[in-house]
């Protein structure tokens, strides 16, 4: 059990207003340690000194910049098992998924942004014949686009991943010369602290980065709502991305909003199944489904429907579930006691709805732990509640489509628009029904990912893009300059 954290405002390990909450292991119950609960006020003081900062800070040389997030990337790598250790305990994922999902992508997101931060900030225009007119003499006119940091930005991360989300927003925010406050999840914003303690080591100047936490909904309102912040980066449910979109509005600030999903994985006659069951079969192991990316409504043309079914449901026999510090577990916990007993209440849905249960269902026979055992549904409508709700948790459900044109159609009636999938063995047809997904990004054949592809989502999935360099665009106000030649 680790010692009660500080906040980090303006340079400085502050005491919270509100005391330490515990933050408990997921797969055994037991605190992983104390997190400070910060007042509204220390929120709003936190705000005030990225403002303070932000100044000095957009004036840095980019090398300066660059060389800061290198260093912060190198504290990361020199104490990425004890920073895995943590993340497992706080998160319940598994340590391969915490050692290499978590820290290593959070240690390469500053590495990324490091270069980012020396990529070109000005787009020459071609020059503009304008003829004499009310707005004064003829003449050639050049001009720039110019990318300039936007300010003090508020991220406000997810509890998935507490090292990729964060790093994904602080590494190009810092890159681009902004500030930032940043108000982790509740459940594990221990990781965030520790990514805070490797930029202090970096020697990130105070008030550049400050790091707040609580479980109160004013610590998120106040980090949203202070009149120090211009933008809000923001990963969470929709919900709650509509509601920090409204008092955004109300303010002008900018947004860059990642929410809720629910991917439709449309499989095709002439699928590889066997290809098609490992990349679905992701959303039972990978971070026990609680990732918004996940596809987790299957879409299955009728020739193929009951071999794939069959395929899933041998799948899920093999996946291990138990301790994420054993290295043969697969499937892990989730995130707390609460979580685990909503998307139980969506597997008993999903009964009462009339899906057919194929595999799973129950709890796990774990002594201790928040477990829900990886769940296949079959025989799925679009109109059921499990289909159309993102349930964040080890649930598939699948649905089956006759032609091609009604698989398309089914992907496509959903509020949500994060990534949807295609297989196929042909590639030029899958090429053309991904043009159909009206998704801000489509897998073909795989559940990877490009990191340097835009990110984001359509519809309710968000509003905005990141990853690669388009971060730095989110991260930056266009700003033209006009002269005459």
């Amino acid at each position: 059990m680790s010692a009660e954290q500080g906040l980090l405002i303006g340079g400085e390990w502050v005491e919270p207003d509100g005391g330490h909450y515990e933050v408990v292991n997921p797969a055994t119950e037991e605190v992983v340690g104390l997190a400070p609960e910060a007042s509204a006020g220390q929120v709003r003081a936190a705000a005030d000194a990225a403002r303070d900062a932000f100044g000095p800070w957009s004036r840095t040389k980019p090398e300066v910049r660059a060389a800061l997030l290198d260093r912060a990337a190198d504290i990361i790598r020199r104490e990425s098992v004890p920073y895995a250790a943590l993340a497992r305990a706080e998160t319940g994922a598994t340590t391969a998924t915490a050692l290499g999902m978590q820290v290593a992508v959070g240690e390469a997101r500053f590495r990324r942004y490091a270069k980012g931060a020396l990529e070109p900030t000005e787009t020459a225009i071609g020059p503009q014949v304008s003829p004499a007119g009310p707005m004064g003499r003829a003449g050639v006119f050049g001009a720039l686009a110019v990318r300039q940091p936007v300010g003090v930005v508020t991220c406000i991360t997810s509890y998935n991943n507490p090292w990729a989300n964060p790093a994904g927003k602080i590494a190009p925010a810092l890159a681009m010369g902004n500030t930032v406050l940043v108000k982790p999840a509740p459940q594990d914003p221990l990781s965030v602290f520790r990514m805070a303690e490797a930029l202090v080591e970096a020697g990130i100047p105070p008030g550049v980065v400050n790091v707040v936490s609580g479980t109160a909904v004013g610590v998120g309102e106040a980090a949203v709502d202070s009149p120090s912040v211009d933008m809000v980066s923001f990963t969470g449910s929709t919900g709650v991305g509509q509601r920090i979109a409204e008092v955004c509005g109300r303010g002008m600030k900018r947004q860059l909003m990642e929410l809720g999903g629910k991917g439709a994985a449309l499989v095709l006659d002439d699928a590889d199944l066997d290809s098609a069951v490992r990349g679905i079969g992701t959303t039972f192991s990978f971070y026990s489904g609680q990732i918004c990316t996940a596809p987790t409504r299957v879409v299955v043309q009728r020739a193929v429907y009951e071999p794939l079914l069959e395929r899933l449901a041998g799948y899920i026999g093999y996946l291990k579930v138990g301790d994420p510090a054993d290295p043969a577990t697969v499937v892990g916990p989730l995130i707390s006691a609460a979580h685990r007993d909503r998307v139980e209440s969506y597997v008993e849905l999903g009964r009462k709805e009339g899906a057919r249960l194929v595999a799973g269902g129950g709890r796990p026979a774990m002594e201790r732990g928040f477990y829900v055992a990886p769940t296949l549904f079959a025989d799925c409508t679009n109109d059921m509640r499990i289909v159309r709700e993102e349930i964040f948790g080890p649930v598939v459900v699948v649905v089956p489509f006759d032609d091609e044109e009604e698989g398309v159609a089914l992907a496509n009636d959903s509020d949500y628009g994060l990534i949807d999938y295609v297989w196929s063995g042909d590639v030029a047809r899958a090429f053309r029904v991904a043009r159909q997904l009206r998704a801000g990004g489509v897998g073909i054949n795989t559940v990877g990912r490009n990191m340097e592809a835009p990110f984001g989502g359509f519809k309710q999935s968000g509003v905005g893009r990141d990853v690669g360099s388009y971060a730095l665009h989110a991260y930056s106000e266009l700003q033209a300059v006009v002269w005459p030649g």
